[in-house]
This record gives C-alpha cells, structure tokens and sequence, in this order.
C-alpha cells in the first residue's frame, strides 16, 4: 500500500492530467490508462479521453513523447525517465529500475496498481467494502494479473498468444498504415487503436474484479457450509457456486458436494483427487453408471433419483434430501 497520497486521491475532486507514450503501445500502459480511469473517473468516457473528444469529468489524458507535455502533467508513466510516485511519475525503463521484492521488474501498470488499484477495485465494486476485502482482491489480481503484466513487459515471461497483451497488440494498427494512408490518418487509427485496446482490457478488469470478489464470498459460504456438517465429507451448498478451490486450498476432506442445479433437482458431484483433475476421491456406484429415474431409483433406492453420469462424477435427485440420501448410500458402497 501507498505510503503518500498518489495524485488525485485527496478527495478535493481537483483535475488531473494523465500521460503516456505515444506510438507503438502494449498491455502495461494501456491497463495504466484503465487503471488510472477507474480511481479517478470511473463515469467518465473511457474512449472519449483517448479519442480527443469532450468529457466533463475531472481527467484529460495525453499520449506524446513531446518533453515540455511530459513537464507538464500530474501524472506520466511508462515514459519520462522517472520513478517518483509522490510527484506522479511512473516510469519503469530507467537502469535503476523499481523492482518487486522478489527481484522482478515493474511495469507502468504495476506500479499504478500499487498506488491506485485499491481505489479503482473501490469505485469498480460501488457498494461499500471493507478495507480487508478490498486488499485481498488487489493481492489475487496483482498475482494473477498484473505480475504477468510486469512480466511480459520487461521480457521476463512472455503472456502468449490469446493473452491479454496478445489482445491489446492486435489493436494497434499494421506497420505500414501510413505508407498507404498517409500519417494523419495512421495517427488517428493509432489513437482508435489504443481506444479499442483500452476498452477491451476495462471490460476484462470490470470482470475479473468481480468474479475475485464472488469467489470470495464463495469462500464464506464452503467454509461456513462445511463446518455445520454433520459428515464432513459430504458438502451441503444451499447455492450453486465454485466449491474445489476451497476444498483444496484448505484441505478439507469433502467427498462430495450436493447442491441445487435448478428449481426441481439436485446434484451430488464427486471430488477429483487432484484440484481440475479426472477421476474421484470416492467413485461413484458402478451400478448407478448411465441410468435415469426408475431405473435408478430401483437401483439406487432413492425415489427421486433423477440421473447418474459417470463419466462426469456426478448424479442426481429431485430434492436435497434426496440428493443428500444419494450421497450417504454412495459412500456406504464404497465401504469409505
């Protein structure tokens, strides 16, 4: 976290100019520039900025190379030559070069999600949110996200092909757009570019930040789910949702877990091994493979049993307790 206020977040609602390089751009500036839009104007026009047209809210933002601009805004990075946040500058290309702890180099994007990511995952999620929330969904962003940003940028891993830099790459336009367009029309179809680029990976971030804050309120519920157990290793969701990276992020012994999978049904799903593995901690039934409702149900025992998929690890019942009695008559089968 930000030892100094970072530029724009004393709350006074004051402007602020923001700037980057222009020319050829990659995933680190373009998610700066995302970055930078949603801490301080997240209702503003995240393409409007780029595209030169008018926008009420409190952020203008440049890309030039020109020194005098660069002087002149509250806000560079990923050009400039300098790394001093508390001046808003966010250069990474200097040969004293700001590192994470482990030794990796930054990118302009990492070193504005050290100052800014909190308060854009804020904004992004609007209700209030507690501080600890917030934090724990910068950490698995800055893992999962951006530190492969960082990496990509300063050539430590590439991201690959279909990657995000991929994406963002492929909107810049061909090398020789101003050998048949002129260079006026190359400079705007740049701009476009990035303007695409930009909306692509704020649509990715809106999501991503969403998705780390269900999966920790899914986190809650397993944990909770699991402790009023009666037998541990059945599992009783109320709700669907991801249950196998709590399960195997905390090692609990969970061999099934029943949850509803629509108004009228329920399944009971078999636990893999191994986290995305195949296969099953427990098996389930052999005779069950590959029958439906009466069949099953003489089969099974339970009136309401609805499918069995083996290859799939999965049955189900027309009701929880019937879901839940599948799940029991399972693991006496298998003597577990």
């Amino acid at each position: 976290m930000s030892e100094h206020t970072p530029i724009g977040l004393n709350n006074d609602g004051s402007a602020v100019t923001a700037l980057t390089h222009s020319g050829n751009f990659h995933v680190d500036e373009t998610m700066g520039y995302v970055i930078l839009h949603y801490a301080l104007a997240p209702q503003g026009d995240l393409r409007g900025r780029i595209l030169d047209e008018k926008s009420a809210d409190r952020l203008t933002f440049i890309r030039t190379r020109n020194p005098d601009i660069i002087k002149s805004a509250d806000i560079v990075f990923d050009v400039g030559g300098l790394y001093d946040p508390p001046h808003g500058r966010y250069d990474h290309h200097m040969k004293d070069k700001p590192l994470r702890e482990d030794g990796i180099p930054y990118s302009a994007a990492g070193l504005l999600w050290k100052d800014y990511g909190r308060a854009a995952i804020r904004n992004l999620l609007g209700a209030p949110i507690e501080d600890a929330t917030v934090d724990l969904i910068w950490q698995s962003l800055d893992k999962s996200l951006i530190l492969p940003i960082d990496q990509d940028d300063n050539g430590v891993v590439k991201m690959g092909k279909l990657s995000l830099a991929d994406i963002v790459s492929a909107c810049s336009p061909p090398w020789d757009t101003a050998e048949v367009h002129g260079r006026q029309e190359a400079k705007a179809r740049e701009s476009l570019g990035f303007a695409n680029a930009a909306t692509a990976v704020a649509s990715h971030l809106v999501n991503i930040v969403d998705r780390v804050r269900a999966s920790l309120k899914a986190t809650d519920r397993v944990l909770a789910a699991y402790e009023a157990a009666e037998d541990k290793r059945i599992l009783v969701m109320e709700t669907g949702m991801p249950t196998e990276k709590v399960i195997f992020e905390r090692d609990l012994p969970v061999v099934y877990v029943v949850s509803p999978a629509g108004p009228e049904q329920w399944n009971v799903k078999a636990v893999p091994p191994v986290r995305g593995d195949f296969g099953q901690r427990v098996s389930l039934p052999e005779t069950w493979g590959g029958l439906e409702r009466e069949k099953l149900a003489v089969v099974s025992g339970v009136p309401d049993a609805v499918f069995a998929h083996p290859a799939r690890f999965i049955c189900g019942a027309g009701s929880r307790n019937g879901a839940i009695r599948m799940a029991q008559l399972a693991l006496q089968i298998a003597g577990a």
